[in-house]
């Protein structure tokens, strides 16, 4: 029995030992919850096209993540909580409902507290922003895919529409990173984008990789909340020539080597030299002949300065020049300039 002045339970009048707000474990056991766990949570999962909505975002998870978000956001622990464990497990009982059951640990005031719940994930259909915007035809840009001089073939088209594949696999998810439409329109090939930032980072990717120009231009189609709401068209024009293809440009034959921002760097076919060129400058040049137009045929004797080889046109003995940069033993590049056979400097992309 406690003397006067010693400290006990306030519960039970218990001894020590005594433990957070005065009590002795089995009081502070029977008073204490480690976890407060509802019993009920929803979430919501666009119908058409599998998306989650997390705190407001729509974003791409499985069943499991989702779990895993229910929890983080819905299960509180004790204030004075240390060292806490948690296991879960799924229990699906229909397509909407899915039991979660938790095994949770920690530590209040150096006790061990272990407790099991259950939680009830309830999933309601939605639509997301996304979908909603798609169905209503929603679009913030539209880009324009042309050529300078002449129409773009086929499998030009192809390549650089799987462009835009690329750009999406690099970019962050984003629910306005949609196609609202595209189609073969004359001269080219249109697409319309539900964002401006995509269609500007497309615009990028295409003068990096294919070089040419982009022109922008915006127009007004109406206000929203003092703002105006504008459209995006962003034009992109290809050069009407392909890295490695041959053009005659200021009265001699060049290579097109890589692309700048503001032209490409050329190399003479005639000799060693290289320059840059704006796309201005480049207006003039006309295309003497496209990279897949190329042969390649195999030496059959050489001295240091002409290679022999069978004409693969008649199958005839024909010579001509060798490249300057040619090496003895390796195939010639050739292209036929006014029924003449000529040999060509060789490319990193050759």
């Amino acid at each position: 029995m406690s003397e006067l002045g010693d400290a006990f339970c306030l519960v039970c009048g218990d001894p020590p030992p005594l433990y957070g707000d005065r009590m002795c474990e089995p009081c502070l056991r029977v008073r204490t919850k480690l976890a407060i766990v509802p019993e009920n949570v929803g979430w919501v999962r666009c119908a058409r096209c599998g998306m989650t909505e997390i705190q407001g975002r729509w974003t791409q998870l499985s069943d499991e993540d989702v779990y895993d978000e229910l929890i983080q956001r819905n299960v509180a622990f004790h204030e004075r909580a240390e060292d806490i464990g948690l296991g879960s497990a799924s229990q699906v009982i229909t397509d909407r409902h899915t039991l979660l059951h938790l095994q949770i640990e920690g530590v209040i005031d150096d006790l061990l507290f272990q407790e099991e719940h259950t939680m009830r994930a309830r999933r309601s259909n939605g639509v997301c922003i996304t979908c909603t915007r798609r169905a209503g035809n929603y679009f913030e840009a539209t880009v324009q895919l042309r050529s300078t001089g002449r129409k773009l073939e086929g499998f030009e088209l192809d390549e650089l529409r799987q462009s835009l594949d690329k750009v999406l696999d690099e970019m962050a998810d984003d629910p306005m990173f949609f196609i609202t439409s595209e189609g073969p329109v004359q001269g080219g090939y249109d697409v319309v984008l539900g964002s401006k930032g995509l269609a500007r980072s497309w615009g990028r990717h295409l003068i990096k990789n294919y070089g040419g120009k982009v022109n922008e231009s915006m127009t007004v189609v109406g206000r929203s909340e003092g703002v105006d709401v504008t459209r995006l068209t962003l034009l992109y024009r290809k050069p009407g020539y392909d890295l490695g293809d041959v053009i005659e440009w200021r009265g001699d034959l060049w290579r097109v080597m890589t692309w700048r921002n503001d032209g490409a760097v050329l190399t003479r076919v005639a000799r060693r030299e290289r320059t840059g060129a704006t796309w201005r400058d480049l207006e003039s040049a006309k295309v003497v002949s496209r990279k897949h137009e190329f042969i390649r045929v195999g030496v059959i004797q050489e001295d240091d300065s002409v290679a022999e080889f069978l004409d693969p046109d008649n199958w005839t003995m024909q010579a001509v020049r060798k490249a300057y940069d040619h090496v003895v033993g390796e195939e010639l590049l050739l292209i036929k300039k006014q029924g003449e056979w000529l040999s060509l400097p060789k490319l990193e992309k050759d």
